[in-house]
């Protein structure tokens, strides 16, 4: 495949500079970002089919810890999914038993009904393999509230796609990302996909609530932490699920909800924000990573920071250095299969060649790499740097396949540098989303021009803790990912209220969530 943007060069070195301008943000930029986030919040819940969806979930209560009962959850939401049985055990702690069931290439990209045949298959072979639960309504249901116990078992969805949701336990298909494109789903109830397959199977279980992974994530951090303001996933996709005033999403008009008032929970879909690319940095590799991607023009956000596109913003700025001319800038101009197939570069290398650097004193990150001075070998390299560059090179020797003898100090210095980058960057518009949560529920204010805060900035709720529940690889595992997170949460709401932020890893929150779901719906019954 052609390289995306290759330079020809006087000076290579001003390459490596017009590189990190394009791939670096400034807190101009960061502020300007989410005033346009905050814009599409308020467009999405003022009215529907807008990229930022905004979804209201119809979750209207927030567990505190204290809920019980054993629920069947199904998680779809990437190459896996997972049937689940949850325990909720009503001290802020659950039990778990799963099994893993792999989708494949075919089943993602087939017939809809296939798809959702295989879900219902899944399912039965877990209760095949594990005793299934008792159907007994869990401890938490008013027993004037239900007539008599019910005959099934109850099963909650965690879909990891966009979903128009009309009420707990049912919800349209919007469009499908991660790489699933399945024929005559989009305009269908998910819900109803999944129950026709269980029904077709005679299957003893009913889908009662359907729920986003990051929903579940919110909810699964309440549970165990007694409160959660944002759920929110960067991983493998991002998204962000908050608690807004019902009062705010004028799009539900004469709903049943309005009048009850309060609080709902909503699925922003932000990995859809800016769309347009009218506010989003967008750089010649972001532009040719979307054009080759199965949805062009679609999840702009999510292909700038999630751990599914990371690799492969990397993997192109790479391969421009290596077509750079008139002589190549990185690996002599040699190629292996890892750096010159679309996809090749996997986002975990990049977390690797990071840990390698900051398993020493991990300064000197944001330096760019002096071409001409590296060129030198080790005599033109800082003595202290020159361990931590030769754990890079190892990494890059094993996990891109180049020989030993064909990756220079100069390549590692480069390569872990770009690296550092297109993390960096995805940290930044991450905590801008998060931010952006704050600012709408009044809990911060911006900065001035002069970028100071007012006296009143972070008065709402003044030394309460703010609770955020996060799931997914890149906040687990990648380094420094929510340290430069902060960062950029520091910059836009104040180091005040960023300071009261508590970032908790939501437990199992696709799994929990989806049970704590279930709950809520079988009290309807």
């Amino acid at each position: 495949m052609a390289s995306v943007s290759s330079y020809y060069y006087k000076d290579p070195q001003k390459v490596l500079d017009d590189i990190d301008y394009q791939l670096t943000l400034d807190p101009k930029t960061l502020v300007e970002l989410v005033k346009a986030f905050l814009d599409e919040f308020r467009t999405g819940l003022s009215s529907y089919n807008h990229p930022m969806a905004m979804i209201p979930t119809f979750v209207t209560g927030v567990p505190d810890g204290t809920e019980t009962g054993t629920f069947l959850a199904l998680d779809l939401g990437g190459t896996n999914l997972r049937v689940c049985e949850v325990v909720l055990k009503g001290d802020k702690t659950f039990s778990l038993r799963q099994q893993k069931y792999k989708v494949s290439d075919a089943l993602k990209t087939g017939e809809a009904v296939a798809l959702f045949d295989y879900l219902a298959d899944s399912v039965d072979a877990f209760l095949t393999s594990h005793r299934p639960p008792e159907p007994t309504e869990p401890d938490t249901v008013n027993h004037q509230q239900m007539d008599d116990v019910p005959d099934f078992v109850p099963l909650g969805l965690t879909f990891s796609f966009p979903v128009e949701q009309t009420a707990l336990n049912s919800g349209k298909i919007l469009t499908w990302t991660k790489g699933f494109s399945a024929r005559n789903a989009i305009g269908n109830d998910v819900v109803k996909l999944l129950q026709d397959a269980f029904d077709r199977k005679h299957m003893h279980v009913r889908c009662v609530a359907l729920v986003n992974d990051t929903v579940g994530a919110l909810l699964s951090r309440a549970y165990t932490g007694g409160g959660c303001i944002l759920g929110s996933i960067f991983g493998t996709g991002t998204n962000g699920a908050y608690v807004e005033q019902v009062a705010n999403i004028t799009k539900l008009g004469n709903s049943p909800a309005v009048a009850q008032g309060g609080t709902m929970v909503v699925n922003t879909e932000w990995g859809a924000f800016n769309n347009s690319r009218s506010h989003l940095p967008t750089t010649p590799y972001d532009n040719s990573l979307d054009r080759t991607s199965i949805n062009p023009r679609f999840q702009a956000f999510e292909k700038m920071i999630s751990g599914m596109y990371l690799g492969e913003i990397t993997r192109l700025v790479l391969l421009s250095l290596i077509d750079a001319a008139p002589k190549s800038m990185l690996f002599a101009g040699k190629v292996t299969k890892v750096v010159n197939e679309q996809w090749g570069l996997d986002t975990s290398v990049m977390s690797d060649v990071e840990q390698a650097w900051e398993s020493g004193d991990g300064k000197d990150g944001d330096v760019i790499p002096q071409f001409e001075e590296l060129g030198k070998g080790e005599e033109g390299v800082k003595p202290e740097f020159r361990k931590k560059l030769e754990r890079v090179r190892k990494i890059v020797v094993e996990k891109m396949q180049y020989e030993d003898g064909e990756v220079s100090l100069r390549d590692a210095a480069i390569v872990r540098w770009v690296c550092h980058l297109v993390a960096r960057r995805a940290a930044l518009l991450s905590g801008v989303a998060v931010a952006a949560v704050l600012l709408q529920q009044g809990r911060a204010t911006l900065p001035d021009t002069e970028g100071k805060f007012d006296k009143r900035n972070g008065k709402v709720g003044e030394g309460e803790r703010i609770l955020i529940g996060v799931d997914g690889s890149l906040i687990q595992f990648y380094p420094n990912f929510e340290r430069t997170m902060r960062e950029s949460i520091r910059a836009l709401v104040g180091g005040d209220v960023e300071g009261r932020v508590e970032i908790g890893l939501a437990k199992d929150g696709s799994g929990v969530g989806a049970a704590l779901c279930a709950l809520q719906a079988m009290k309807q019954y």
